[in-house]
């Protein structure tokens, strides 16, 4: 996992109730444009102050790209949106080199162009539409924040994170993810279809003559400053235990879950431990708390997880889910 750089300014406690201010802030100002959606507000916000990437997957029209894309506007950052198509490339998305000519001696040399990757928020619109060889170009980039090309490392800017969309029905014209690159993503988020009154208010204020205006309310310092804070918050022994446990109990020759033991073929490396303890942490912070409780871990289990672990084909033909591999580890072990 990507380690935080100690960049930011000293933080005293003025400034943490000036950046956890500015960061309700920006919570109100998505919720200006965004209708209901509270738990994926939330995510999106734990994936911000966590430092990690997020994976939104949802039926089209609900929404998802318009929250990406207000989430950039809350915030005083570089935005770029990739819409991953079938024919894209990986220089389309990591840049590439473009021979150059000096008119006064003629010298003629190769330069990088960087590509659209160069950026604070990446917004990879239908990840899933792209070939295995286009999606492996942010590889490199989602873990290490660099870009190497030609035999040289680019430095990505900072703040640096991937908010990716996929569409869970469609499978005609789309690449499933490689697990290497679904281990990235610090969270797998699920958007769900609006309540009745939420979908009646999303009708009303999204077909009026004037539209809902975002205001920036935080920059790339504040969220770096509270990057370094949420790795600060602390995490007991009994809570740091109990993480290690729920994610070796999702490996099948590990576990005494019989779940799964009957329903997974592989279960969750010891990045998703790491996922999940940040994840706490950011969660915490994000509620105000300086430390993290159970309902932390137990709220976070499932987005941290659910990418992580890979179906047996007698789950797929009893159409089991790996939610529900999750919340049976979660019943088996239970919090200290």
């Amino acid at each position: 996992m990507q380690t935080m750089p100690d960049t930011a300014a000293p933080l005293t406690e003025a400034t943490i109730t000036q950046q956890l201010a500015a960061l309700a802030e920006v919570r109100k100002a998505i919720a200006r444009v965004i209708v209901g959606q509270d738990a994926v507000v939330e995510q999106l916000l734990v994936g911000l102050l966590a430092g990690g990437h997020c994976l939104l997957e949802g039926v089209p029209g609900l929404g998802k790209t318009l929250l990406v894309r207000s989430l950039s506007q809350a915030l005083k950052l570089d935005f770029r949106r990739i819409q991953f198509t079938p024919d894209l490339m990986p220089s389309d998305i990591l840049g590439t080199e473009i021979l150059e000519e000096d008119h006064g001696t003629g010298h003629r040399s190769f330069k990088f162009q960087k590509g659209p990757v160069f950026t604070n928020l990446l917004l990879a619109d239908e990840l899933n539409r792209t070939p295995p060889k286009t999606q492996a170009a942010l590889l490199e980039a989602m873990q290490e924040h660099t870009v190497s090309y030609a035999g040289t490392t680019w430095v990505l800017p900072e703040p640096f994170f991937v908010l990716a969309t996929q569409n869970p029905l469609e499978q005609a014209g789309t690449y499933p993810l490689p697990e290497a690159q679904l281990d990235r993503f610090l969270l797998h988020i699920r958007v769900d279809y609006p309540t009745e009154a939420e979908e009646r208010a999303i009708i009303s204020q999204t077909t009026g003559a004037v539209g809902q205006a975002i205001t920036a309310a935080m920059s790339g310092e504040e969220v770096l400053a509270l990057q370094k804070l949420t790795r600060d918050v602390p995490l007991s022994d009994e809570l740091l235990g109990w993480v290690t446990r729920l994610v070796r109990a999702t490996r099948p020759q590990d576990t005494a879950v019989p779940q799964v033991r009957e329903w997974l073929r592989w279960g969750a490396g010891p990045r998703a431990g790491q996922s999940l303890a940040l994840a706490a942490k950011a969660r915490a912070l994000l509620h105000g708390r300086y430390a993290v409780t159970r309902d932390d871990i137990r709220a976070l289990a499932g987005p941290v997880l659910r990418h992580r672990l890979l179906l047996s084909f007698a789950a797929e033909a009893e159409a089991r889910t790996a939610d529900e591999v999750v919340a049976a580890v979660l019943e088996a072990l239970p919090a200290p």
